[in-house]
């Protein structure tokens, strides 16, 4: 049995005996030497070398992507007997780290105290004494509320991050109800938490239902203070919408490590909205425990065993 691993990646699965394991770019179609594998771990594959996947191998048995989301998995025209699994897990803590660093980059006005630095201005107006809760203004995470859209494994991960600083966490999922230790509401509610909401913090993946689910209707609901983080996907934000209530001054900031178009073209009202921090998707990227699953799932496959995160197929 063969499996396909990407190249440029330290992966060291344990392999069963009469396993072979070959490197692929993962940017090129699938070589024809190649076309026998039975299983595929993909990760920064490009839509070219998936679909040559998907088309091209005609044994492939499973494919394990490394990321969190698999919407382009799920478009590449795999056969519905091929199992997908996916990245759940490996990067929690990294994504949480960064969405933490996010808030509290923008909170604590780190955007302008590195500008005044450049400018070697000693920029009083942010330093010094000043008051816990300006009026008009978020400062901090202590008694901040902050609603986490998206309360998955990453959403679980940083909420008690966020808590540990002081900071009242809620949490929005498809089904309501108490999870790792916080209250949770349903989508059908999350109208009510955005206007008592200080930091909106988005988690969700790519899916015909996210779209856009942060739109213009739902950001005239946040305070004028609020600061929106996204970690998710660039796709779940109107941008354009963003954009009007960065200018408008209907939200206090945002920062974005995910956009619908990426790279972001250099001519995206984007980079100079007011109050903005962009990081060039860098929140994930190293997925921790990638090895470990690959070796378990492969062991299962073998053994026809069920899979871990299996994800379940929108019917096409």
């Amino acid at each position: 049995m063969k499996i396909l691993l990407p190249e440029g990646t330290d992966l060291r699965p344990e392999l069963p005996d009469g396993v072979e394991a070959v490197t692929v770019d993962a940017r090129r179609p699938v070589p024809p030497e190649h076309h026998d594998a039975e299983a595929a771990v993909v990760w920064a594959h490009l839509p070219t070398a998936l679909r040559s996947m998907a088309r091209d191998l005609p044994r492939l048995r499973w494919v394990q992507s490394l990321s969190a989301g698999t919407d382009q998995l799920e478009t590449a025209g795999f056969p519905d007997d091929v199992i997908i699994t996916s990245g759940r897990g490996f990067h929690d803590r990294t994504v949480a780290e960064h969405a933490l660093a996010l808030t509290l980059a923008g909170l604590r006005r780190l955007p302008q105290m590195l500008r005044a630095q450049e400018e070697r201005r000693w920029a009083r107006e942010l330093g010094g004494v000043a008051p816990l809760h300006p009026p008009g203004e978020i400062t901090s995470l202590i008694e901040a509320r902050v609603l986490v859209w998206g309360f998955g494994s990453i959403g679980q991960t940083l909420a008690p991050l966020l808590r540990s600083l002081g900071a009242e966490v809620r949490g929005v999922a498809r089904t309501a109800g108490r999870r790792a230790g916080f209250d949770v509401v349903d989508e059908d509610h999350v109208a009510d938490e955005l206007t008592r909401t200080d930091v909106l913090i988005m988690v969700l993946p790519s899916t015909a239902a996210t779209r856009h689910a942060l739109d213009g209707r739902r950001l005239a609901l946040l305070p004028d203070h609020a600061w929106v983080v996204n970690v998710g996907r660039g796709s779940t934000v109107d941008e354009a919408a963003l954009v009007d209530a960065l200018h408008e001054g209907t939200i206090g900031g945002a920062a974005l490590d995910v956009t619908e178009t990426e790279p972001l073209p250099a001519d995206s009202p984007l980079w100079t909205a007011p109050n903005i921090i962009i990081s060039p998707h860098a929140a994930g990227g190293r997925p921790i425990g990638a090895s470990e699953l690959i070796s378990a799932n492969l062991s299962a496959l073998l053994a026809g065993q069920p899979l871990r995160n299996v994800v379940e197929r929108r019917p096409s």
